[in-house]
């Protein structure tokens, strides 16, 4: 016997069919309204209930009128708020009623761009069949109709989309995706939007300075050169964001409860949609959503300078090299003593050893002219990485000659190589003076691309490293300057006092040792 019409999950392809006057009707209102069309005949999986009735909140309905009548759209919302649901219900809709559409959903995980098929599936599937278009492809990852649409799902890479034609692009939880890989997609979806693509973006946030933060921030300025609110950002984008309590079946004490449970830190990024870092940082995440870095004040070079030399100050030059074939970054920090200001840096991945040398003495010879001009208390201080490359770094300062730098080198006392060796050891407990100085402000970083780094800078095993696919050579450089002013303050009274706490006891000394200057 043959299945009854209603009940076949999927429509069979380019079918001739006879329309009552009523279902013509509920057609052209479907076309007309994708809120119409959910609301009157969607179903979706409830977590707990199971089938049931899309009945949409009030923000849900705002979000949907958002994607519909914007080109672009980015969306922030906390979690479990529907977003997938209903941006994969406004998908179907955009496919069934707009015929030749290629729609792709790209999420941050396959298993995430799978979840969103899987949900306009149930909601095809669960459509009268006078309202659904025919399938002329049905499977986990993609589908196409018999109308010239398709929807496609994929992982979020470099090169996902690339030579298709889109129509509409959906990107789920864009903030999760590696910053690297984020910027990178970006970059090759952009041309297609450019030729009348059409882009929706969803996220609970993340990092403060990946591709979804900058899109966001960009579409937040609404304002025009003369002053009006044109309700969209200087990038095109239309921006709409609902925290937790516009979900009306939560209130306070649902909050409450749920900041018990997870943490005022997970509370404020996934419920209250702050730039909140995710991943276990070295420095507490709370603190770096207050860190956001400057513009430099001055450039010589590739060197970035974010304060000016201050006659009356001693400073700190920590170079961390490498081989410079295009791999992994040499880099150099300058920390101002005893204000702890970091005051300019310098990081390139193409500069051979000899050519990091030269960076560094231009720095210290620059740094040296400026406080002779002042006290004669001022010092400079440098020393350099020596583990595996440092050997090459130490090769080339002494056919360099140190009498031509300025500065004294400092060395590890006890060590009979110059420089400082770094162990497991020695580097956990760099970065436990290093966190607990940024924490209470004894140590202030002002580039952003150092806060950046300090953003990504994670627990891996019983060490901290940067995140798959992040470096963190400036948050390297600034370890080795943390070691170097840890001996000195034991030797330099207002540096002693800077780091001394009000109550007397100095969390960060440690017993008088040589500190090796030669």
């Amino acid at each position: 016997m043959a299945q009854p019409q209603e009940n076949v999950l999927v429509k069979k392809p380019y079918q001739q069919e006879q329309y009552t006057h009523e279902q013509i009707e509920e057609l052209v209102k479907c076309a007309d309204d994708p809120v119409y069309f959910l609301t009157t005949h969607a179903y979706i999986q409830h977590p707990t209930k199971g089938r049931v009735k899309f009945d949409l909140f009030d923000y849900q309905i705002d979000l949907l009128k958002c994607y519909h009548e914007n080109r672009y759209s980015i969306n922030m919302l906390g979690r479990q708020m529907g977003k997938s649901t209903c941006a994969g219900g406004y998908l179907l809709w955009f496919a069934m009623f707009k015929p030749d559409s290629t729609i792709l959903i790209a999420a941050h995980k396959h298993t995430g761009s799978q979840e969103i098929m899987q949900r306009i599936r149930f909601m095809y599937e669960s459509l009268p069949n006078f309202l659904r278009a025919g399938v002329t492809s049905y499977n986990k990852g993609s589908i196409e109709f018999d109308n010239g649409s398709r929807i496609v799902s994929a992982t979020t890479t470099e090169n996902t989309g690339r030579g298709m034609s889109l129509t509409l692009v959906y990107l789920d939880e864009f903030a999760f995706v590696p910053p690297r890989i984020a910027s990178e997609f970006w970059t090759s979806l952009s041309p297609t939007l450019s030729t009348g693509g059409k882009c929706i973006i969803t996220s609970t946030p993340n990092q403060d300075d990946d591709q979804f933060a900058q899109i966001w921030r960009q579409a937040c300025k609404t304002t025009d050169e003369y002053g009006n609110d044109t309700g969209l950002g200087v990038n095109g984008f239309r921006s709409i964001k609902f925290i937790w309590d516009a979900h009306p079946e939560r209130d306070q004490l649902w909050a409450d409860a749920e900041r018990n449970k997870i943490g005022e830190e997970r509370f404020r990024r996934e419920h209250l949609c702050e730039f909140v870092v995710y991943d276990e940082t070295l420095i507490n995440s709370l603190k770096l959503f207050t860190m956001q870095g400057e513009d430099p004040l001055l450039k010589a070079g590739q060197v970035r300078y974010y304060k000016h030399v201050d006659p009356n100050s001693s400073y700190i030059l920590g170079w961390d090299p490498s081989l410079g074939t295009g791999g992994d970054n040499a880099a150099i920090q300058v920390i101002e003593l005893p204000s702890m200001l970091q005051i300019a840096e310098w990081q390139h991945n193409k500069t051979d050893i000899r050519g990091q040398l030269r960076i560094v003495q231009s720095i210290l010879a620059y740094i040296d002219h400026e406080v002779k001009k002042g006290s004669k208390k001022s010092e400079l201080f440098w020393s350099v990485e020596n583990n595996t490359l440092g050997e090459a770094a130490l090769m080339a300062i002494s056919e360099f000659g140190e009498e031509n730098i300025a500065g004294s080198f400092v060395s590890e006392p006890g060590n009979k190589r110059r420089g400082f060796t770094t162990t497991n050891k020695s580097k956990i407990a760099a970065c436990a003076k290093l966190k607990h100085w940024i924490e209470t402000d004894k140590l202030v970083p002002k580039s952003k691309n150092l806060v950046r780094e300090l953003k990504t800078f994670v627990a891996k095993g019983v060490s901290f490293e940067a995140k798959e696919g992040e470096t963190d050579d400036l948050v390297s450089a600034l370890l080795l300057a943390t070691r170097v002013i840890q001996y000195l303050s034991n030797y330099d009274e207002r540096l002693f006092e800077a780091l001394t706490d009000k109550s007397g006891h100095n969390p960060d000394l440690i017993m008088p040792m040589p500190i090796g200057v030669l």
